[in-house]
């Protein structure tokens, strides 16, 4: 499978990560739940090109991510605002930013983000729940299933691959 076809798989991941499977388009989506939501204030926080953010922020308003809208007429000036989809990606940057102070953060440092429950003041840390128990859980404590269709397109690539390295193999004989 080519990266470009990813977003056709049946593996809900694989689709997810078409459309936000990249360090830059993360980059944006942090800052925009950050409230940083205009091109130069996304432009200067997160280093990139003008042309990289713009082809981002396009593409993520065709994903249905996020949304433009104007706040300016002349010149013309847009913000952008996250779409219900996008608003559902908080808990995947969450887990994202947990991981990355437990395992990419620097030792001697305080951690870069501190985020507080307003309900009841306690510090925020991520981890996965059950949302009919409301019981924490880890990889260890779940059953993961294919339907037929993802186990036939993973046959499928398998084979796929197998017969191109098999072909590559008689071209080197």
């Amino acid at each position: 499978m080519s990266w470009s076809e990813s977003g056709e798989s049946q593996c809900p991941i694989a689709r997810c990560l078409a459309v936000v499977g990249d360090r830059w388009t993360m980059l944006i989506m942090r800052e925009l739940f950050f409230g940083n939501c205009r091109f130069d204030g996304l432009q200067a926080q997160t280093g990139m090109s003008p042309h990289l953010l713009s082809t981002r922020l396009k593409r993520l308003e065709a994903d249905g991510v996020l949304a433009r809208r104007a706040y300016q007429q002349k010149p013309p000036r847009h913000e952008y605002v996250l779409t219900d989809s996008g608003q559902d990606l908080y808990p995947v940057l969450m887990t994202l930013a947990g991981w990355g102070r437990k395992w990419g953060g620097l030792p001697d440092q305080a951690p870069a983000l501190n985020i507080t429950h307003r309900h009841c003041g306690h510090e925020v840390e991520t981890g996965l729940a059950c949302l009919a128990c409301g019981e924490p859980y880890t990889r260890a404590d779940v059953d993961t299933t294919f339907s037929a269709s993802f186990v036939t397109e993973r046959r499928e690539r398998m084979e796929a691959f197998q017969a191109a390295k098999k072909q590559a193999a008689a071209g080197e004989a």
